[in-house]
């Protein structure tokens, strides 16, 4: 976590450009949004091959103020960090071009997420440049803070995949659990995880009051939780009626017995000093567990847990804005670590109560 020196450095830092390319969707408006209230960013580049020419405003509407444009993707500005927000395959295909106009690039697309060819062979269509895997560093500070500073290619998690991680990982660093055991992990997802182009399954009519397992086996995100955790995970996945969210409900079985108090020192001890993270466990009130509702627009994560001594199973339960920490959000504070900046900087929005569906 960045210390009191770190915080006065960033305060005096000169301001640094950013890019965003593939700038008109679901994820690229997000990137826009927090950069353009950035305190140590100016967005020099916004490209979308569609709407290349025409306002930000025009696609992002709470975005008509900020005097952008959208310029061809062909033509990429020299900058000091560029956040592609692109489908997946295309980052492969223009990291060198990438690389060419940023110091530092952050992914968001699938494209670096894993470690090895073999892995893209076997989840994705394999990968056209792979000698940049051991490169890329993965996103999320929580995990991977130590690695950033020097990293000059950043691989965003996914959405499903953060929030399955944060869940799970403090109990791997505890002890509680060590690779060999039964791990369940079910997702509910909002309908901006499908991204902007539309689908007969994303319609209104269609989406509208479903729960729909639309991955019960071979998710992709599956691999991403299985290489940043290093153990067997069985992944199902569920669009549900919100648009913003990510609610993963994870199933362990420890080896050993544990209680209550081992799992709040672990989960204490791996998030006591995060600044987007908090600790939801069964208190008082309405919002008893986490709920992606709570921090619908936010960079934050509600982590939880409760204990079935009867089943020997502990039910882990954690909720982000996909958008936000499992997508631009994760981008944003992984790129302020890398440049030395306040970890929280553009960050600072604690969401709204009470908020319609997120």
């Amino acid at each position: 976590m960045a210390t009191a020196t770190d915080h006065d450095e960033a305060a005096d830092a000169e301001t640094l450009t950013a890019g965003v390319v593939g700038a008109s969707g679901f994820t690229g408006g997000e990137l826009l949004r927090l950069l353009v209230g950035h305190p140590n960013v100016d967005v020099a580049q916004a490209t979308s091959r569609e709407y290349a020419n025409k306002t930000v405003g025009s696609v992002h509407p709470n975005l008509r103020g900020a005097g952008l444009r959208f310029s061809d993707p062909g033509d990429l500005e020299s900058v000091d960090v560029l956040f592609a927000a692109t489908p997946h395959g295309v980052s492969m295909e223009q990291v060198d071009a990438f690389q060419a106009a940023a110091d530092t690039v952050v992914d968001l697309s699938a494209d670096f997420r894993l470690d090895t060819e073999a892995e893209y062979d076997e989840w994705y269509d394999g990968h056209v440049c792979p000698e940049y895997l051991d490169d890329a560093v993965y996103a999320l500070p929580e995990l991977f803070r130590e690695d950033l500073p020097s990293a000059d290619l950043i691989a965003a998690g996914g959405c499903n995949a953060t929030a399955a991680i944060l869940g799970l990982a403090p109990l791997f660093d505890a002890g509680v659990l060590d690779g060999g055991e039964q791990v369940v992990v079910d997702v509910k997802v909002g309908s901006s995880e499908g991204g902007a182009s539309a689908s007969k399954a994303s319609s209104h009519a269609e989406r509208s009051g479903v729960v729909r397992p639309y991955a019960p086996t071979g998710h992709r995100h599956e691999a991403e939780i299985e290489a940043i955790l290093d153990t067997s995970v069985s992944f199902t996945a569920h669009a549900v009626d919100m648009v913003r969210g990510a609610s993963a409900t994870s199933h362990v079985f420890p080896d050993s017995p544990v209680s209550k108090g081992d799992l709040w020192t672990a989960y204490r001890e791996a998030y006591e000093d995060e600044p987007f993270v908090r600790l939801v466990a069964g208190g008082s009130g309405v919002y008893r567990y986490p709920e992606p509702k709570a921090v619908a627009g936010t960079n934050n994560a509600e982590v939880g847990f409760e204990l079935d001594p009867g089943n020997e199973r502990v039910v882990v339960f954690s909720a982000i804005d996909n958008l936000m920490k499992g997508s631009a959000g994760q981008a944003v504070h992984a790129a302020n670590v890398a440049l030395g900046l306040e970890e929280t900087a553009g960050l600072e929005f604690s969401g709204l109560h009470p908020v319609g569906s997120p």
